[in-house]
């Protein structure tokens, strides 16, 4: 460490957990010190492995924390004030990590009295912002009283800051310090914070306060919801298209939580406008204009054009929740035209998020389950594989709920209810087979096991029984021809005639 060579003291750093596992008293005694004079003057990255060896030797417990607050603590706190970003950030993540562990006198002692300095105007932004991300791991940490006498003081000038990097940041941490001090505090103290906040001229501002209040929905009883959080949405909503996308692509994913943690106040037409505006939503970017074509407007839609997807994926996402919004009866007359338009969405990222959510929302409509036969099938032909993939994941279940669910539950007459499902099954492991991607294709094998379940052994027989037996002799993947074995095993365990189950086995001998 003293040759004063960088790439020596930092591999000393990076074994610095090593050590202390071997000889903790003599690590601490003759190593620590050297490392504590270099780092004032060490390079980036030596600063860097430091902070993530301090927070191995914290993690691995070699001493107890009472030691490594004494001899640790200081050199985290010390380096966190460094001119460099990254660096400063690395520290801080290591100190926030240790605060869960300290006692706390000696949070109070060595973290929270110093911060109060720390949090003043007269300091440096990059000092404001750290101390705004502390407070928000004290928060819990302390009783209501010493957090109400001598952290909330300090989280509303942090509010009011005149830099909004700080108010943005203080005000993401208000989520934590809620949770820190209950529900009757943060209706007097935080809910008039978050609702300045949202009215502040800083768009990041505006968002993080938006985010925050969808955040703590649950804390608020309906006196607040609808005399304080609802106009604040209302506004936020009508604004949002004329501000900057971001906040659209924000909105979009909040707004199943938003709807659902507000529903039991909205009135009926309140009701309607969100769920027109999710529908809004659901097809941005979609309807093309006819717009000029100059280079700056393509530069500008390129950009849009990814923020619009990323709302577009969002509403996907959120797609359950309406559901259960609208109330699943209701889905074929409010939301089918919707969910039609997201499974067959031009983009890739739309369509996986549906497959994803495919099996949640069969769940959600049960009986009615019916209506969305046709979108399975879509997606099970979908072009990309990755759509196909998500698909899978669920399929048994999926075609549990689609034979058993629809109308019609006779065996025989399973099938009918969904025409084309055998040819889309057959298509999806074709494309499998034939891309490159074989773990996709092992997941298709060892689902589709389920058939027996779901269609007659005559018709796995012929379209499904020899397919697994040529991949069992034809594919060159170990992992995909044991799926297409054990699949195998499954149909011959459940197909009733005598004379297939004896040919296939005698196949299976001769080769």
């Amino acid at each position: 460490v003293s040759s004063g060579q960088d790439i020596q003291g930092t591999s000393v750093v990076a074994n610095l957990p090593v050590l202390m596992r071997q000889n903790p008293a003599e690590t601490l005694r003759r190593v620590l010190p050297k490392i504590r004079e270099v780092l004032h003057v060490a390079g980036v990255e030596m600063q860097l492995t430091a902070a993530v060896s301090f927070l191995t030797v914290l993690q691995e417990e070699s001493v107890s924390i009472h030691t490594y607050s004494h001899s640790f603590l200081h050199i985290i706190l010390q380096n966190m004030e460094h001119k460099d970003a990254g660096v400063s950030n690395a520290w801080l993540e290591t100190l926030l990590a240790v605060i869960e562990a300290l006692p706390k006198e000696t949070i109070r002692h060595e973290i929270l009295n110093p911060l109060i300095s720390k949090a003043q105007l007269s300091q440096t932004l990059q000092s404001r912002l750290v101390s705004c991300k502390i407070m928000g791991k004290l928060a819990n940490k302390f009783e209501a009283h010493i957090i109400k006498r001598e952290i909330l003081p300090l989280v509303k000038s942090l509010c009011q800051d005149v830099e909004y990097e700080v108010r943005t940041c203080m005000c993401r941490q208000l989520e934590h310090i809620a949770q820190g001090i209950g529900t009757e505090l943060t209706k007097t103290v935080v809910l008039p914070e978050l609702v300045e906040l949202a009215r502040d001229e800083g768009s990041s501002v505006r968002l993080a306060a938006f985010e925050t209040l969808v955040n703590l929905l649950d804390m608020f009883d309906a006196d607040d919801r609808s005399q304080t959080v609802l106009p604040l949405v209302k506004s936020f909503c009508e604004k949002s298209f004329k501000a900057d996308e971001t906040i659209l692509v924000s909105l979009s994913f909040h707004l199943g939580k938003l709807c659902n943690g507000l529903y039991g106040i909205f009135t009926p037409e309140q009701h309607l406008r969100f769920l027109e505006f999710y529908k809004k939503l659901s097809t941005l970017g979609l309807q093309q204009e006819n717009g000029h074509n100059d280079n700056q407007l393509q530069l500008q839609t390129l950009e849009q054009e990814k923020k619009y997807i990323s709302v577009r994926k969002n509403c996907a996402y959120n797609f359950p929740a309406m559901i259960v919004f609208v109330d699943p009866k209701n889905f074929h007359l409010e939301l089918y035209s919707i969910f039609f338009c997201l499974c067959h969405d031009p983009e890739v990222p739309v369509r996986y998020t549906m497959a994803l959510s495919f099996y949640e929302v069969a769940k959600l409509l049960n009986s009615g389950v019916y209506t969305i036969h046709k979108e399975l099938v879509t997606l099970l032909q979908d072009e990309s594989l990755e759509v196909l993939d998500a698909l899978v994941g669920h399929l048994p279940e999926i075609l549990q709920l689609m034979t058993n669910g629809g109308e019609n539950s006779g065996s025989e007459s399973k099938l009918l209810s969904i025409p084309d499902l055998i040819p889309a099954l057959t298509t999806a492991e074709q494309r499998a087979a034939t891309s490159l991607k074989w773990r996709t294709h092992e997941k298709l094998l060892q689902k589709y096991a389920c058939l027996p379940h779901i269609i007659s052994s005559d018709q796995i027989y012929y379209r499904f029984l020899h397919r697994m037996l040529t991949i069992i002799l034809t594919n060159n993947v170990l992992p995909v021809q044991k799926a297409a074995a054990r699949t195998l095993c499954v149909y011959l365990r459940y197909n009733r005639k005598q004379e297939q189950r004896h040919e296939v086995i005698q196949k299976l001998i001769e080769r």
